[in-house]
């Protein structure tokens, strides 16, 4: 029977104890004792997000198909256990093993939002490993960040020995051969990290020496040692169809976020949206062979009992072969009482008739993603969505049987007027009055519009990554404007107004564009008691404002200004194929409201060419 690090006294003491025994279906088991190398895997969030995601499942599949290496997990301690581990010095500990994350070799943190950085510190700080990489010593674990967020990774580059820039399929294995040769040398850490930089998509922030002007802004960005490279290249798997996938996922014994087996059908986006940082990122589009997504879709349903198959895609329309696996996965599993979800698809004929099929419409809502009101606006963002395909979309659904839909807009992007704002009730509205041009009989009762607003947040490697950030105070304003809007039309009974909290979005704009001078802003939040910042009711905005001042930078620089488009980014060294000068040049496209066609109605030239794959490679006659 396996020894838990936590006792009983303390479990039945802590919200939910299974959050932190380990022992779920599927979960590896390995001796410690009889690998080379322990790598223990982090997710900085509570256990139900960390287990919803993919990456993770992925990555942990992959390094415990090596004999040689035991991959293990850990999650943020939830905030009563934090609290005891504090009080009785418990070191955090690996949910396979109860084994101390501190005697790990790796510790691996997923870096999925910006809004987890002082949970890093609250992972590193109960694992008892010195929270700066300079202070750590042969005794403690190699931490390495990966994820949309290492793509900058400079405002938490001081707490991480190494960073992996790209897809953890690629070049994981040779990290872990160079460790081992390595650990044979019995050499200095400084040895091991120097052999790392000089792996593909590897980055050693000690390595790399920031300066800035008196203004501010990044002056230089250059290396310490001769074994850095220049540049760090993103790392991209080619083929999607002979790579890692597990065939039997983890099963959690609690409800956590995603419930289901997810089958990610493809990688990367055509759309070419600029606000997207996920779009330019994962290009080129590589999508997996049907009969891969059907192996791996019937091997994950029978291994974990699952009741539900999510097919994941930043765009589920744009897989050429969706309805035969949809239609397949229906034949297959729908009479076992499976239920399929599709996100992130279009709403069109094929995508109505499959919902029809495989959900119960009494429950079910269809969600639109217009992320603008008004044309205008959808043009400079790129959406490439017209009102004509979002009323149609609806009109058609409605006639379904659907009478539930959730809208998803931006407040605060580039150019926005208030009427464009208007435009965002005005849209609500007119698909409520689609409903309501349905004859009565035929209705399946009130219509329910959902419209929620985020506030728009400029991303690294993106159009508008030069582009302002709207205040919190002017984003208040914008919603409080976009309520009455929505009081006036006629059909504001119908519509429900959802916002996002802008104390949270003005932080992770600081982030997402920030430079290494922020680690010691993070630092001191977190000493002042700031984690779990992604969770509003622990949010403490006051703090981080205070841990601003004491270091003496300036929130409304790093969101206010439009970017010179000479200007250095902390990013610059960092390769993701997209070139700078695509994404300057969709920047003046959008200024002038063009639109850039999709990948597969005409490239572009971004320059996600060089990786030899995808859509950049297949035949465009099909």
């Amino acid at each position: 029977m396996r020894k838990l690090a936590l006792s009983d006294d303390i479990l039945l003491s802590i919200e939910k104890p299974a959050r932190y025994i380990g022992g779920e279906i599927n979960m590896i088991k390995k001796d410690p004792s009889m690998v080379d190398i322990r790598f223990c895997m982090c997710f900085p969030d509570v256990y139900e997000i960390g287990m919803s995601h993919l990456g993770i499942q992925i990555l942990y599949d992959m390094l415990n198909l090596r004999e040689d290496l035991y991959c293990e997990r850990v999650y943020s301690p939830w905030i009563d256990l934090d609290k005891i581990m504090r009080e009785e010095k418990i070191p955090l500990f690996a949910l396979e093993s109860q084994d101390p994350v501190k005697e790990f070799d790796f510790l691996g943190i997923t870096l999925q939002y910006e809004m987890c950085y002082t949970n890093i510190l609250q992972i590193l700080d109960l694992a008892q490993i010195p929270l700066k990489a300079e202070e750590r010593t042969t005794e403690d674990p190699f931490v390495i960040g990966g994820g949309p967020c290492a793509y900058n990774p400079e405002p938490i580059a001081d707490f991480f020995d190494l960073f992996y820039i790209g897809e953890g399929e690629t070049v994981y294995d040779d990290l872990m051969d160079a460790y081992k040769s390595w650990k044979c040398q019995k050499t200095g850490r400084q040895e091991f990290l120097k052999m790392a930089a000089q792996i593909p998509g590897i980055y050693v922030p000690q390595f790399y020496q920031p300066e800035y002007h008196e203004d501010g802004t990044l002056a230089d960005f250059y290396k310490l040692i001769p074994e850095a490279p220049d540049t760090i290249i993103k790392q991209v798997e080619r083929d999607m169809s002979h790579t890692f996938y597990p065939e039997k996922p983890l099963v959690p014994y609690i409800k956590v976020t995603q419930d289901r087996v997810v089958l990610e059908i493809q990688r990367g986006c055509i759309r070419g949206c600029r606000f997207c940082q996920a779009g330019m990122l994962y290009r080129p589009i590589r999508p997996r062979a049907l009969e891969f997504l059907k192996q791996r879709a019937k091997s994950m349903l029978e291994s974990t009992g699952h009741d539900e198959i999510s097919l994941s895609s930043l765009s589920s329309s744009d897989y050429r072969e969706l309805p035969d696996l949809v239609y397949w996965l229906i034949d297959e599993f729908h009479h076992k009482g499976v239920n399929i979800s599709l996100p992130s698809l279009r709403i069109d004929a094929f995508a109505l008739d499959v919902m029809s099929k495989v959900q119960d419409i009494r429950k079910s809502s269809l969600t639109f993603a217009p992320e603008a009101g008004s044309q205008r606006m959808r043009n400079v963002i790129n959406k490439g969505l017209t009102e004509e395909m979002i009323l149609k979309g609806a009109k058609d659904a409605f006639i379904g049987g659907w009478n539930r839909v959730k809208l998803y807009f931006m407040l605060g992007l580039p150019g926005e007027t208030d009427a464009d704002i208007e435009q965002i009730a005005v849209l609500s509205d007119k698909i409520a009055r689609e409903y309501y041009e349905i004859p009565r009989e035929q209705r399946n009762g009130k219509v329910n519009i959902v419209t929620s607003t985020s506030i728009f947040v400029p991303k690294p490697f993106t159009p508008f990554q030069w582009a302002p950030m709207i205040s919190k105070e002017s984003a208040e304003k914008k919603r409080f404007f976009l309520l009455d809007q929505v009081k006036k039309q006629l059909n504001a009974k119908s519509i429900k107004y959802n916002c996002h909290d802008a104390d949270v979005s003005e932080l992770e704009g600081v982030f997402a564009r920030g430079d290494r001078r922020l680690c010691n802003v993070i630092l001191e939040a977190y000493q002042n008691g700031c984690f779990y910042d992604a969770w509003s009711e622990y949010f403490q905005y006051d703090k981080w404002v205070q841990a601003f001042a004491v270091h003496g930078l300036d929130i409304d620089f790093y969101i206010k200004r439009e970017r010179g488009e000479d200007e250095k980014f902390p990013w610059d060294f960092i390769d993701i194929g997209v070139s700078k000068q695509f994404l300057l040049n969709e920047y003046h496209q959008s200024m002038k409201e063009t639109v850039t066609p999709n990948c597969r109605e005409k490239c572009a030239g971004c320059g996600a060419a060089k990786f030899g794959c995808g859509v950049c490679v297949e035949d465009r006659s099909q």
